[in-house]
């Protein structure tokens, strides 16, 4: 048996018509059909119900069909994996991040790869946290970013670096001469929050709880660059990343501080889906992540 007669049959399950599997496999529709004739006698049972109109598996042909997309789709990745050893690492890699990952980061991640494998191009999608994942297990990215990342049926995580929280503030406010802000000096001030749903807005909430904090919520926004603009307008204080404020803070329009009680830090992962074979474009940006995780640990 040979993987063409596979794909043919697997063509025409999918397309439900001879004609139409010969077109994809550019031979005659007798020899799809000779082809389908040989798996059946090969097996002994029919595996296609034939009408006028459409073409359908029948329950064996069914099981034939989930099989043969499994060993094709294997095969066409040892055939990648084969042509890719002599050939020089290029391509696209998709990486799917949260939007409070500083920009500056990734920049620095990128001018690696652009040194390492200058025809390799990260891909960046900003996403909230939720959607991450999503788009890991369903393919859409190679990669995920996410904080506090959580397990999940279909993903592997990955240690990335830690993310040191600070106070960010207006260059008027109160608050801005100061070598360090303490939790306490928050309470009451009009806050300027992460949505509810975010991983990072529930771990800040839990941080001013534990320390017997109320702030005055006055903003909820869904990503770290509107939360920063609100800050900068003077409408109130946040908490975030330090590394995401670095832009603003060189360019004297933010204030941000460490945490009195801290260190405080958050948790980045990477995300990979499970038994995944990741291109060598793909190989290479994930490298570049271990890479700098490894910078920053030893720094």
């Amino acid at each position: 048996m040979q993987l063409e007669s596979l794909k043919m049959f697997c063509d025409v399950v999918e397309t439900g018509s001879f004609s139409r599997a010969a077109q994809l496999n550019h031979v005659t529709q007798s020899a799809v059909s000779q082809q389908i004739r040989a798996l059946e006698v090969r097996y002994e049972q029919r595996l296609l119900s034939r009408s006028a109109r459409q073409v359908t598996p029948t329950p064996a042909g069914e099981r034939l069909f989930r099989g043969c997309k499994e060993i094709l789709a294997r095969f066409s990745e040892v055939e990648q994996e084969i042509r890719e050893q002599s050939a020089e690492v290029q391509g696209t890699s998709t990486v799917s991040t949260i939007y409070s990952v500083g920009l500056h980061e990734l920049s620095n991640i990128q001018r690696t790869l652009l040194k390492l494998h200058p025809k390799v191009n990260m891909r960046l999608v900003y996403r909230r946290s939720d959607q991450v994942y999503d788009d890991v297990i369903l393919g859409n990215a190679e990669i995920g970013i996410v904080a506090y990342p959580q397990p999940r049926a279909g993903v592997d995580i990955l240690p990335f670096r830690d993310d040191k929280l600070g106070v960010v503030v207006a260059p008027n406010h109160p608050l801005a001469s100061k070598s360090k802000i303490s939790l306490a000096a928050l309470a009451g001030q009009p806050f300027i929050a992460f949505d509810r749903e975010a991983p990072t807005r529930k771990a800040i909430d839990k941080l001013l709880r534990d320390k017997g904090v109320e702030v005055q919520s006055v903003m909820e926004m869904d990503n770290v660059e509107t939360i920063k603009r609100a800050v900068e307008m003077g409408l109130g204080v946040a908490i975030l990343p330090m590394a995401t404020a670095q832009h603003e803070v060189s360019h004297g329009t933010l204030v941000c501080k460490p945490i009195a009680e801290g260190p405080v830090s958050r948790q980045i992962g990477l995300l990979v889906r499970k038994g995944k074979y990741l291109d060598r474009a793909s190989q290479a940006v994930l490298d570049a992540f271990k890479g700098a995780s490894n910078v920053t640990e030893e720094s």
